[in-house]
């Protein structure tokens, strides 16, 4: 069942800031190498799409330079809006309610968007249709269902309990819509668009101190909603938290897919 409520991970809480460092400091290096190697450079026209953070944005806009542009959107701009000025304007956007920009781009990039949209498959036309012929759309997005766990070393209880939180969030994710297979589709669905050269690969930290202070965070986050769903009681995010915190466990992500391709 759908849960109609919206975007589970709400941006407007304060532990969302938390979040946006925690992703920045995981996936930022390889966003941005594929971002690199996709052109961003002077002079390019860019839309990242759902930005989060500051971080993406601030960093096309430094490639694109006073000549390019950067249009920064998500459904809430607080996180974001500090990358604003020069080349890089921050517009609040509904991806799927709002009509697109009325312009197109050399270079479009969403992170850990589209899987949380009930209407992807619109959402993804719109992000194809802003491309200019020859432009590269890069989509990066999660696929929790190839590796759903949080401790994939299993050793003891404290393991078990962050496993058996992990699957609490994925079933909250899941009630809000989200596609938790979506991240290996990319390529196909890139294809299916009419893009060519579409290419994809993977992100996959084993463990990290980031990865932590993102679990931490969102269970923080989802403590409420975890505790009424069942599927922990206020006992077990406590002692989960404090393992976590303490840096007892080796907490993984879910895989991070990058797809991309340009428009002929």
């Amino acid at each position: 069942m759908t849960d109609d409520r919206g975007y589970l991970l709400d941006n407007r809480r304060t532990e969302a800031g938390t979040r946006f460092e925690a992703i920045s400091e995981l996936c930022d290096p390889w966003t941005f190498r594929h971002l690199d190697e996709l052109g961003a450079g002077p002079g390019m026209r860019c839309w990242e799409v759902g930005a989060g953070g500051p971080s993406v944005p601030a960093w096309l806009g430094a490639r694109a330079g006073e000549q390019g542009r950067v249009l920064a959107t998500d459904i809430d701009v607080s996180w974001a809006r500090p990358a604003a000025g020069g080349p890089v304007e921050v517009r609040r956007h509904d991806l799927v309610e709002d009509a697109p920009p009325a312009e197109t781009f050399d270079l479009v990039h969403a992170r850990l968007v589209l899987v949380h949209l009930a209407d992807r498959e619109r959402a993804l036309r719109t992000l194809v249709d802003a491309l200019r012929p020859g432009g590269a759309l890069l989509i990066e997005d999660a696929d929790p269902a190839l590796q759903p766990l949080a401790c994939p070393d299993e050793r003891g209880p404290e393991e078990r309990l962050a496993n058996k939180v992990r699957n609490g969030f994925r079933a909250l994710l899941a009630g809000r819509g989200a596609d938790l297979a979506y991240g290996r589709t990319l390529p196909r669905l890139l294809r299916e668009a009419g893009l060519a050269d579409v290419r994809a690969d993977a992100f996959f930290p084993v463990t990290s101190p980031a990865c932590g202070v993102l679990e931490a965070a969102t269970i923080r986050q989802l403590r409420d909603q975890l505790i009424a769903a069942g599927h922990a009681t206020a006992e077990e995010i406590d002692r989960l938290l404090d393992a976590v915190d303490a840096g007892r466990l080796d907490i993984t992500i879910a895989p991070l897919i990058s797809a991309w391709g340009r428009k002929p």
